[in-house]
């Protein structure tokens, strides 16, 4: 197994490497560089993103946090009991989550926020060392393409499990994927996802975590 965290200067996607070295000379005082993986030291679920926001977790250094995504996702955390303390959007505030783990599918920030299919696929090493070593019972995907980088990651067929927003798919190994559309500011801001649709998704995998084990 590799290692879960690839190193601050990771040199392996040449375009994420310049437009990492773009931003660190326009803003020094930024995170700028690949974001860890943030949560529970042993988590039941694991959150799979997109890749970091360049003002969001580029910034901060902590996934989703610093954008609207992150307001949405750990809002609705709290109310279901996977997170505890409060949220405000910088790193050391005395927000905790519980049984949940957040990764994104691309470590570094890219441009326009589009990594390319070939930046998903050398990333990739970093989201299978980590499933391997924390070993989650249900993952909620944020997404189609992290809902694509995921299923790939697991060795599973893309055409046996379609996206689209709330389906829950039994893996066939007693693991779950929860699927939603983004938590992103344009998906809210055009309908595209609403804050119940959201919650509805987010209390389904609440639910699955703490089916045989209460949260706490």
């Amino acid at each position: 197994m590799g290692p879960i965290e690839p190193p601050r200067d990771c040199p392996l996607c040449p375009r994420l490497v310049a437009f990492r070295a773009e931003n660190r000379a326009k803003f020094p005082d930024w995170f700028n560089a690949p974001v860890p993986n943030w949560g529970d030291a042993q988590p039941r679920l694991l959150i799979v993103g997109l890749a970091p926001g360049l003002r969001g977790a580029n910034r901060t250094g902590r996934p989703f946090t610093g954008d609207y995504a992150g307001d949405l996702l750990y809002a609705t955390l709290l109310k279901f009991g996977l997170a505890t303390g409060s949220y405000e959007q910088r790193p050391d505030d005395s927000l905790l989550l519980h049984h949940v783990l957040i990764a994104n599918a691309v470590r570094c920030v890219p441009p326009q926020n589009k990594p390319t299919p070939a930046e998903s696929n050398t990333c990739r090493r970093f989201l299978t060392a980590a499933i391997a070593a924390k070993r989650p019972e249900s993952f909620l995907v944020l997404g189609r393409i992290a809902h694509d980088s995921l299923l790939t990651t697991l060795g599973l067929r893309k055409a046996l499990f379609p996206f689209g927003h709330g389906r829950e798919h039994d893996l066939g190994d007693g693991r779950v994927l929860f699927d939603s559309y983004h938590c992103s500011r344009y998906n809210t801001n055009t309908g595209v996802l609403t804050t119940a649709m959201f919650e509805a998704v987010i209390g389904r995998a609440a639910a699955r975590v703490s089916r045989d084990r209460p949260l706490s």
